[in-house]
Protein backbone atom coordinates (compact mmCIF):
# COMPACT_ATOMS: atom_id res chain seq x y z
CA UNK A 1 0.00 0.00 0.00
CA UNK A 2 2.89 2.06 0.87
CA UNK A 3 4.10 1.83 -2.52
CA UNK A 4 1.29 2.24 -4.27
CA UNK A 5 0.91 6.07 -2.19
CA UNK A 6 4.05 7.09 -3.33
CA UNK A 7 3.97 5.85 -6.85
CA UNK A 8 0.65 7.90 -6.81
CA UNK A 9 2.32 11.40 -5.27
CA UNK A 10 4.75 10.64 -7.48
CA UNK A 11 2.92 10.77 -10.75
CA UNK A 12 0.31 13.31 -9.67
CA UNK A 13 3.66 16.12 -9.10
CA UNK A 14 5.24 15.12 -12.68
CA UNK A 15 1.90 16.06 -14.36
CA UNK A 16 1.26 18.78 -12.22
CA UNK A 17 5.16 19.66 -13.17
CA UNK A 18 4.60 19.67 -16.82
CA UNK A 19 0.60 21.32 -16.93
CA UNK A 20 0.53 24.54 -18.39
CA UNK A 21 -2.20 27.14 -17.73
CA UNK A 22 -3.73 29.21 -20.78
CA UNK A 23 -5.51 32.36 -19.20
CA UNK A 24 -6.16 34.55 -21.58
CA UNK A 25 -9.40 36.52 -21.59
CA UNK A 26 -10.29 34.32 -18.37
CA UNK A 27 -11.80 36.43 -15.84
CA UNK A 28 -12.09 34.93 -12.36
CA UNK A 29 -15.37 34.48 -10.74
CA UNK A 30 -17.31 32.53 -8.12
CA UNK A 31 -20.52 31.60 -6.90
CA UNK A 32 -22.08 30.41 -3.74
CA UNK A 33 -24.58 27.45 -3.14
CA UNK A 34 -27.15 26.16 -0.53
CA UNK A 35 -29.00 23.12 0.33
CA UNK A 36 -31.16 22.33 2.81
CA UNK A 37 -32.79 18.42 3.45
CA UNK A 38 -36.32 19.02 5.92
CA UNK A 39 -38.56 16.46 6.80
CA UNK A 40 -41.36 15.79 8.87
CA UNK A 41 -41.86 12.15 9.97
CA UNK A 42 -44.73 10.39 11.89
CA UNK A 43 -43.13 6.92 13.11
CA UNK A 44 -45.93 4.45 13.76
CA UNK A 45 -43.36 1.86 15.23
CA UNK A 46 -44.43 -0.04 18.34
CA UNK A 47 -43.85 1.21 20.99
CA UNK A 48 -42.13 4.35 19.63
CA UNK A 49 -41.35 7.12 21.87
CA UNK A 50 -40.96 10.36 19.70
CA UNK A 51 -44.14 9.72 17.66
CA UNK A 52 -44.15 12.93 15.79
CA UNK A 53 -40.93 15.46 14.50
CA UNK A 54 -39.95 18.13 12.49
CA UNK A 55 -36.48 17.63 11.74
CA UNK A 56 -33.67 19.12 9.33
CA UNK A 57 -31.27 16.02 8.44
CA UNK A 58 -28.81 18.53 6.33
CA UNK A 59 -27.80 22.05 6.06
CA UNK A 60 -24.87 22.90 3.26
CA UNK A 61 -23.50 26.55 2.35
CA UNK A 62 -20.54 26.56 0.59
CA UNK A 63 -18.90 28.64 -2.48
CA UNK A 64 -17.12 27.55 -5.28
CA UNK A 65 -14.65 29.47 -7.19
CA UNK A 66 -12.84 29.45 -10.26
CA UNK A 67 -9.10 30.94 -10.88
CA UNK A 68 -8.40 29.86 -14.59
CA UNK A 69 -10.49 27.77 -16.85
CA UNK A 70 -8.91 24.59 -15.63
CA UNK A 71 -8.12 24.92 -11.92
CA UNK A 72 -11.09 25.66 -9.28
CA UNK A 73 -11.41 25.74 -5.56
CA UNK A 74 -14.90 24.52 -3.34
CA UNK A 75 -15.70 25.08 -0.06
CA UNK A 76 -19.09 23.37 1.36
CA UNK A 77 -19.77 23.44 5.42
CA UNK A 78 -22.21 20.43 6.67
CA UNK A 79 -24.65 21.32 9.34
CA UNK A 80 -26.74 18.02 11.16
CA UNK A 81 -28.68 17.30 14.06
CA UNK A 82 -26.07 16.04 17.04
CA UNK A 83 -29.11 15.53 19.33
CA UNK A 84 -32.80 16.29 19.71
CA UNK A 85 -34.25 19.57 19.15
CA UNK A 86 -32.48 22.00 17.59
CA UNK A 87 -28.95 21.16 18.45
CA UNK A 88 -26.31 20.95 15.30
CA UNK A 89 -22.65 20.59 14.63
CA UNK A 90 -20.98 22.49 12.00
CA UNK A 91 -18.23 20.60 9.93
CA UNK A 92 -15.99 21.31 7.14
CA UNK A 93 -16.86 19.01 4.58
CA UNK A 94 -15.44 20.08 1.28
CA UNK A 95 -12.13 22.05 0.96
CA UNK A 96 -10.92 20.67 -2.62
CA UNK A 97 -8.99 21.77 -5.34
CA UNK A 98 -9.61 20.78 -8.49
CA UNK A 99 -7.01 20.94 -11.51
CA UNK A 100 -8.11 20.20 -14.86
CA UNK A 101 -4.01 18.94 -16.05
CA UNK A 102 -4.47 17.69 -19.45
CA UNK A 103 -7.55 17.09 -21.75
CA UNK A 104 -8.79 13.18 -19.84
CA UNK A 105 -6.98 13.99 -16.47
CA UNK A 106 -8.51 16.28 -13.43
CA UNK A 107 -6.74 15.70 -9.91
CA UNK A 108 -8.77 17.10 -6.72
CA UNK A 109 -6.83 17.58 -3.86
CA UNK A 110 -7.65 18.65 0.02
CA UNK A 111 -10.85 17.62 1.64
CA UNK A 112 -12.23 16.28 -1.25
CA UNK A 113 -16.00 14.75 -2.40
CA UNK A 114 -15.07 10.99 -2.74
CA UNK A 115 -16.30 8.75 -6.07
CA UNK A 116 -16.99 5.37 -3.87
CA UNK A 117 -21.05 5.71 -4.03
CA UNK A 118 -21.72 9.47 -5.71
CA UNK A 119 -22.55 7.70 -9.08
CA UNK A 120 -25.28 6.11 -7.59
CA UNK A 121 -26.39 8.81 -5.22
CA UNK A 122 -27.11 10.69 -8.48
CA UNK A 123 -28.59 8.18 -10.88
CA UNK A 124 -31.10 7.47 -7.59
CA UNK A 125 -32.00 11.33 -7.13
CA UNK A 126 -33.74 11.15 -3.45
CA UNK A 127 -30.49 11.87 -1.49
CA UNK A 128 -32.90 13.94 0.71
CA UNK A 129 -35.13 11.18 1.70
CA UNK A 130 -32.99 8.78 2.34
CA UNK A 131 -28.62 7.74 1.45
CA UNK A 132 -27.65 6.08 -0.52
CA UNK A 133 -27.01 1.81 0.56
CA UNK A 134 -23.25 2.52 1.06
CA UNK A 135 -23.84 5.68 2.99
CA UNK A 136 -26.31 4.51 5.08
CA UNK A 137 -24.98 1.18 6.10
CA UNK A 138 -21.46 2.67 6.67
CA UNK A 139 -19.55 1.36 3.53
CA UNK A 140 -17.72 4.60 2.97
CA UNK A 141 -17.71 8.52 3.47
CA UNK A 142 -19.08 10.81 0.88
CA UNK A 143 -15.69 13.06 1.71
CA UNK A 144 -12.04 12.62 2.95
CA UNK A 145 -8.46 14.32 3.28
CA UNK A 146 -6.80 13.21 0.23
CA UNK A 147 -6.18 13.12 -3.61
CA UNK A 148 -8.28 11.55 -6.41
CA UNK A 149 -7.18 11.49 -10.06
CA UNK A 150 -9.94 11.37 -12.46
CA UNK A 151 -9.03 9.77 -15.86
CA UNK A 152 -10.92 9.58 -19.28
CA UNK A 153 -9.81 6.40 -20.87
CA UNK A 154 -11.91 6.78 -23.68
CA UNK A 155 -15.04 8.72 -24.58
CA UNK A 156 -17.59 6.41 -22.48
CA UNK A 157 -15.18 4.95 -19.63
CA UNK A 158 -13.88 7.17 -16.82
CA UNK A 159 -11.38 5.65 -13.79
CA UNK A 160 -10.49 7.30 -10.67
CA UNK A 161 -7.78 6.09 -8.39
CA UNK A 162 -7.15 7.59 -5.08
CA UNK A 163 -5.29 8.00 -1.54
CA UNK A 164 -7.16 9.19 1.62
CA UNK A 165 -6.61 8.87 5.10
CA UNK A 166 -9.57 6.63 5.09
CA UNK A 167 -12.02 8.06 8.39
CA UNK A 168 -13.65 10.14 6.84
CA UNK A 169 -14.12 14.05 6.97
CA UNK A 170 -15.72 14.33 10.73
CA UNK A 171 -12.98 11.97 12.27
CA UNK A 172 -8.59 12.27 12.61
CA UNK A 173 -6.33 10.30 10.67
CA UNK A 174 -5.56 7.54 13.04
CA UNK A 175 -2.45 7.06 14.87
CA UNK A 176 -0.49 4.49 12.81
CA UNK A 177 -1.49 6.82 9.61
CA UNK A 178 -2.93 4.31 8.14
CA UNK A 179 -4.01 4.98 4.35
CA UNK A 180 -6.95 3.77 2.05
CA UNK A 181 -6.16 3.64 -1.38
CA UNK A 182 -8.28 2.27 -4.69
CA UNK A 183 -10.22 3.33 -7.49
CA UNK A 184 -12.98 2.73 -9.77
CA UNK A 185 -14.38 2.53 -13.12
CA UNK A 186 -17.29 3.81 -14.84
CA UNK A 187 -18.81 2.65 -18.06
CA UNK A 188 -21.36 4.10 -20.34
CA UNK A 189 -21.47 1.70 -23.60
CA UNK A 190 -24.75 2.92 -24.82
CA UNK A 191 -27.47 5.85 -24.36
CA UNK A 192 -28.78 5.37 -20.98
CA UNK A 193 -26.69 2.65 -19.20
CA UNK A 194 -23.97 3.65 -16.66
CA UNK A 195 -22.21 0.12 -15.12
CA UNK A 196 -19.17 1.07 -12.27
CA UNK A 197 -17.07 -1.09 -10.54
CA UNK A 198 -15.49 0.06 -7.58
CA UNK A 199 -12.68 -1.15 -4.92
CA UNK A 200 -10.81 0.18 -1.96
CA UNK A 201 -8.30 -1.44 0.38
CA UNK A 202 -7.79 0.31 4.20
CA UNK A 203 -5.21 -1.00 7.30
CA UNK A 204 -3.29 -3.95 7.15
CA UNK A 205 0.31 -4.66 7.97
CA UNK A 206 1.93 -1.31 9.58
CA UNK A 207 5.95 -0.81 9.71
CA UNK A 208 8.06 1.23 11.06
CA UNK A 209 11.63 1.20 10.07
CA UNK A 210 11.87 -2.56 10.79
CA UNK A 211 9.45 -3.32 13.68
CA UNK A 212 6.22 -4.28 12.68
CA UNK A 213 4.09 -2.45 15.01
CA UNK A 214 0.81 -3.28 13.82
CA UNK A 215 -0.15 -6.78 12.26
CA UNK A 216 -4.01 -6.49 11.15
CA UNK A 217 -6.27 -7.46 8.81
CA UNK A 218 -7.42 -5.23 5.88
CA UNK A 219 -10.85 -3.62 5.09
CA UNK A 220 -11.82 -3.98 1.68
CA UNK A 221 -14.47 -3.01 -0.09
CA UNK A 222 -16.08 -4.43 -3.82
CA UNK A 223 -18.99 -2.42 -5.10
CA UNK A 224 -20.77 -3.51 -8.64
CA UNK A 225 -23.86 -1.23 -9.96
CA UNK A 226 -26.12 -0.72 -13.05
CA UNK A 227 -28.22 1.40 -13.69
CA UNK A 228 -30.57 2.46 -16.84
CA UNK A 229 -32.59 5.44 -17.76
CA UNK A 230 -35.15 5.01 -20.70
CA UNK A 231 -37.57 7.66 -21.44
CA UNK A 232 -39.68 8.32 -18.13
CA UNK A 233 -38.28 5.58 -16.56
CA UNK A 234 -35.10 5.04 -14.13
CA UNK A 235 -34.07 1.22 -13.29
CA UNK A 236 -31.29 0.72 -10.49
CA UNK A 237 -29.43 -2.39 -8.59
CA UNK A 238 -26.24 -2.36 -6.82
CA UNK A 239 -24.13 -5.25 -5.01
CA UNK A 240 -21.61 -4.46 -1.94
CA UNK A 241 -19.44 -6.23 0.26
CA UNK A 242 -17.25 -5.02 2.76
CA UNK A 243 -14.53 -7.95 4.69
CA UNK A 244 -12.27 -7.29 8.14
CA UNK A 245 -14.37 -4.41 9.12
CA UNK A 246 -17.43 -3.68 11.18
CA UNK A 247 -17.46 -0.26 9.41
CA UNK A 248 -15.20 1.75 6.62
CA UNK A 249 -12.85 2.42 9.50
CA UNK A 250 -12.84 -0.12 11.85
CA UNK A 251 -11.13 -3.21 11.55
CA UNK A 252 -11.77 -6.53 13.00
CA UNK A 253 -10.56 -9.88 11.76
CA UNK A 254 -13.55 -11.64 9.95
CA UNK A 255 -15.94 -9.76 10.29
CA UNK A 256 -17.84 -9.29 7.00
CA UNK A 257 -20.38 -7.06 5.64
CA UNK A 258 -22.93 -7.63 2.32
CA UNK A 259 -26.14 -6.08 0.99
CA UNK A 260 -27.55 -5.37 -2.32
CA UNK A 261 -30.26 -2.79 -3.43
CA UNK A 262 -32.92 -2.42 -6.15
CA UNK A 263 -35.24 0.26 -6.83
CA UNK A 264 -36.95 2.23 -9.69
CA UNK A 265 -38.45 5.51 -11.21
CA UNK A 266 -41.34 6.43 -12.99
CA UNK A 267 -42.21 10.11 -14.11
CA UNK A 268 -45.75 10.09 -14.68
CA UNK A 269 -46.32 13.94 -14.90
CA UNK A 270 -44.19 16.77 -15.68
CA UNK A 271 -43.18 17.42 -12.00
CA UNK A 272 -44.64 14.27 -10.52
CA UNK A 273 -42.79 10.54 -10.22
CA UNK A 274 -43.27 7.36 -7.93
CA UNK A 275 -40.20 5.25 -6.93
CA UNK A 276 -39.46 2.39 -4.69
CA UNK A 277 -36.39 0.84 -3.49
CA UNK A 278 -35.68 -2.57 -1.30
CA UNK A 279 -32.35 -3.00 -0.09
CA UNK A 280 -30.73 -6.12 2.23
CA UNK A 281 -28.28 -5.73 4.74
CA UNK A 282 -26.18 -8.53 6.42
CA UNK A 283 -23.12 -9.63 8.04
CA UNK A 284 -21.41 -12.80 8.54
CA UNK A 285 -21.26 -15.72 11.40
CA UNK A 286 -17.97 -15.78 13.19
CA UNK A 287 -16.47 -19.02 14.02
CA UNK A 288 -18.81 -20.68 17.23
CA UNK A 289 -21.63 -18.47 16.63
CA UNK A 290 -24.89 -19.06 16.13
CA UNK A 291 -25.82 -15.45 15.03
CA UNK A 292 -24.37 -13.46 12.47
CA UNK A 293 -22.27 -10.78 14.18
CA UNK A 294 -24.38 -7.85 13.43
CA UNK A 295 -27.70 -9.39 14.36
CA UNK A 296 -29.56 -7.00 16.08
CA UNK A 297 -29.03 -5.31 12.72
CA UNK A 298 -29.26 -7.27 9.93
CA UNK A 299 -32.44 -6.22 7.76
CA UNK A 300 -34.44 -6.20 4.65
CA UNK A 301 -35.74 -2.46 4.11
CA UNK A 302 -38.75 -0.57 1.94
CA UNK A 303 -38.55 3.23 0.90
CA UNK A 304 -41.29 4.18 -1.58
CA UNK A 305 -43.43 7.70 -2.43
CA UNK A 306 -44.41 10.25 -4.55
CA UNK A 307 -42.30 13.30 -5.54
CA UNK A 308 -43.29 16.68 -6.60
CA UNK A 309 -40.99 19.46 -7.78
CA UNK A 310 -42.78 22.46 -8.45
CA UNK A 311 -40.08 24.79 -9.22
CA UNK A 312 -36.09 24.11 -10.42
CA UNK A 313 -34.49 23.93 -6.88
CA UNK A 314 -36.89 22.86 -4.48
CA UNK A 315 -38.65 19.31 -4.19
CA UNK A 316 -40.90 17.55 -1.81
CA UNK A 317 -41.59 13.76 -1.30
CA UNK A 318 -44.67 12.26 1.01
CA UNK A 319 -43.06 8.65 1.31
CA UNK A 320 -43.14 5.21 4.00
CA UNK A 321 -40.59 3.59 4.59
CA UNK A 322 -39.77 -0.19 6.99
CA UNK A 323 -37.07 -1.86 8.21
CA UNK A 324 -37.59 -5.60 8.64
CA UNK A 325 -35.16 -6.93 10.99
CA UNK A 326 -34.30 -10.21 11.12
CA UNK A 327 -33.56 -10.67 14.66
CA UNK A 328 -37.03 -11.60 16.00
CA UNK A 329 -36.76 -9.60 18.98
CA UNK A 330 -36.04 -6.32 17.77
CA UNK A 331 -39.32 -4.34 16.79
CA UNK A 332 -39.71 -3.79 12.72
CA UNK A 333 -39.71 -0.18 12.23
CA UNK A 334 -42.64 1.61 10.36
CA UNK A 335 -42.65 5.47 9.31
CA UNK A 336 -44.02 7.97 6.90
CA UNK A 337 -41.88 11.03 5.94
CA UNK A 338 -42.66 14.12 4.37
CA UNK A 339 -39.48 15.42 2.85
CA UNK A 340 -38.24 18.66 1.60
CA UNK A 341 -35.14 19.70 -0.86
CA UNK A 342 -34.52 23.29 -1.44
CA UNK A 343 -31.33 24.82 -2.91
CA UNK A 344 -29.57 27.15 -4.73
Amino acid sequence: MKIVSITFIMLMSVLLLNAQEKQENFKPKGVAFGKVFFNYHLDLTEGSDKVNSFEIQRSYLGYKYNFSDKISAKITLDAGPVGVGSSYTVFVKIAQLNWQISKPIKLSIGLIGLKQFDTQEKFWGYRYIFKSFQDEFAFGSSADLGANAEIKIIKNLTANVFVLNGEGYKKKQDNMGRLKVGGNLVYKPINGLILKAYYDIYGGKFNRGDTLVVDTTSIQTIAFFAGYKINKFRLGAEYDLQKGGEKYYHIAADHNLRGYVIYGTYMFAKKWEVFAEYFSFKSNKLEGETDTWNYNKDANGIVGGFQYSPVKGVKASLNYRTFLYDNPKNTDENLIYLNFEYKF
